[in-house]
């Protein structure tokens, strides 16, 4: 979540070398992912383009795997290039369940595919690393800058992936269940001020936007929440952040160690953010501030300190700028601009391409049940659904309402029209929600045929398993309906 990276979010757990970043570097106090989910949002970050344009619309589909990436283009013009951990941008990958459900989110239907949230406490107060996959890959980058980077004649760029924050799976709800256990140790969950944590206001199920409920229903969140349970939530989510922010400073130290600090680029971003309870729900895909916001920092040679930068920015710019940094040729199809203006400070006399007043967003998986659009302006946020019409858009004044409890579209249709607009002349929406709707019906056809006799026994056994047996013919018919 980027707001922790700033006041007054910070406020709540201790992250000591976001603030190492923060005082000898830029914090962009507005970033957002372009798609709020792994893949297509990774897709973004490594194709600099929006996600309408690659088509990666959901976890299973991202880049084709020889997309020409900022990362290729940088070893092409001589960077010795190096990448651990998640990478996840590429098409083919992520769960069998992942996929049926984001094709058959127009279903009429309401089936939890999560385990409910909740928490778990492992280890003493000496247990730090909880994410023993996560300590690993950052280990075999810190042994690659100390022994490879150290003694490369060329520059290099590094590219470490973690899964922390992510919950982790819930086994107690079954193995094809989602990930929804929130885990850590003492040791890291004393990094949390408890009295910081801030409980969010939900509206009743009632009020509820209709894809908010649909979220929150899939997400198995719609019943009843204890306070201390949603403090907890929360909680072991921050200490989630405090152990992946130790593991940032295991890459700030072996740089330091190696003399290299000072004549190295460091970015810190994230793929999405983590609702943990607001608006009745956690996990992402969703628009809203907890799920879209994220951090984006960057220290190194050229880049002002103590700077907190207030434009607009997204993940479709890291391209741009990794070319930048690297003086290489930066093709004119991107979605994005260069944020290299802005690490140096603005002055006077600097002549900068315009750079948009708005960032887009967009989703298209699961979870949701509607294609989502989200234009965020300097006040505003605009979400808009599926073609427009048969869904209510969302309106939001950030200014006066930042936990966007009060959808204002009604209140202000002037609002609405002008960024409507704005938002089709950066995307054609609702022939895109058709698309997407096409391209879901043809893949989960496809997916039907090639099971044949076993097709009613493996969807009945996906992540909704606990809700789909119940009633296994109705859920088949519904399916049926809607092809």
């Amino acid at each position: 979540d980027g707001r922790l990276t700033f006041y007054p979010g910070n406020q709540t757990v201790d992250l000591p070398f976001i603030n190492f970043m923060k005082r000898y570097g830029t914090v962009f106090l507005n970033a957002y992912t372009n798609s709020p989910i792994c893949c297509p949002s990774r897709a973004a970050l490594w194709s600099g383009r929006f996600t309408h344009l690659t088509e990666s619309w959901n976890n299973f589909k991202g880049l084709d795997p020889n997309y020409v990436t900022w990362m290729d283009l940088m070893e092409k013009y001589g960077y010795h290039t190096q990448k651990y951990g998640k990478l996840d941008y590429t098409s083919g990958h992520h769960s069998l369940s992942n996929r049926v459900e984001a094709w058959t989110r127009d279903v009429d239907f309401l089936l939890r595919q999560e385990g409910r949230p909740m928490v778990n406490l492992t280890g003493d107060k000496k247990h730090v690393r909880v994410m023993e996959a996560d300590w690993q890959t950052t280990d075999k980058a810190v042994n690659w800058i100390k022994e490879e980077a150290i003694n490369l004649t060329q520059p290099f760029v590094l590219y470490l992936g973690l899964n922390l924050p992510h919950p982790y799976p819930s086994p107690y709800a079954g193995e094809h269940f989602g990930s929804s256990t929130f885990l850590t140790s003492p040791y890291w969950l004393e990094k949390v001020t408890y009295e910081a944590i801030k409980i969010p206001k939900w509206s009743s199920l009632s009020e509820m936007h209709p894809v908010d409920y649909y979220s929150s229903y899939t997400k198995n969140c719609t019943g009843e929440f204890k306070t201390q349970e949603v403090r907890n939530i929360r909680a072991f989510y921050y200490a989630m952040c405090a152990e992946t922010d130790a593991m940032l400073g295991e890459v700030i130290s072996a740089l330091r160690d190696t003399g290299l600090l000072e004549k190295t680029m460091v970015i810190f971003t994230a793929d999405h953010g983590e609702l943990a309870m607001e608006h009745r729900q956690f996990y992402k895909m969703s628009m809203y501030e907890g799920s879209s916001h994220v951090p984006l920092l960057v220290m190194g040679p050229g880049v002002k300190e103590q700077q907190q930068v207030p434009d607009l920015v997204s993940l479709v710019d890291i391209y741009p700028t990794m070319l930048d940094i690297g003086r290489i040729p930066v093709p004119q199809n991107l979605s994005g601009y260069s944020l290299t203006p802005l690490l140096r400070g603005k002055n006077g006399n600097q002549v900068t391409p315009p750079r948009p007043s708005w960032v887009l967003s967009e989703f298209h998986g699961c979870d949701v049940n509607s294609s989502t659009y989200m234009l965020r302006t300097s006040t505003w946020k605009y979400i808009a659904y599926a073609d427009g019409r048969s869904v209510l858009p969302q309106l939001f004044d950030l200014s006066a309402d930042p936990d966007e409890l009060t959808n204002v579209a009604i209140k202000f249709p002037v609002i609405v029209h002008s960024l409507d607009k704005t938002l089709r002349s950066v995307v054609d929406y609702p022939k895109v929600s058709s698309s997407v709707h096409e391209y879901n019906k043809r893949e989960f056809i496809s997916w039907k045929e090639s099971l044949g006799q076993n097709y009613s026994d493996v969807i009945a056994n996906l992540r909704w398993h606990q809700d789909w047996l119940k009633e296994p013919k109705k859920y088949e018919a519904a399916i049926d309906r809607w092809l």
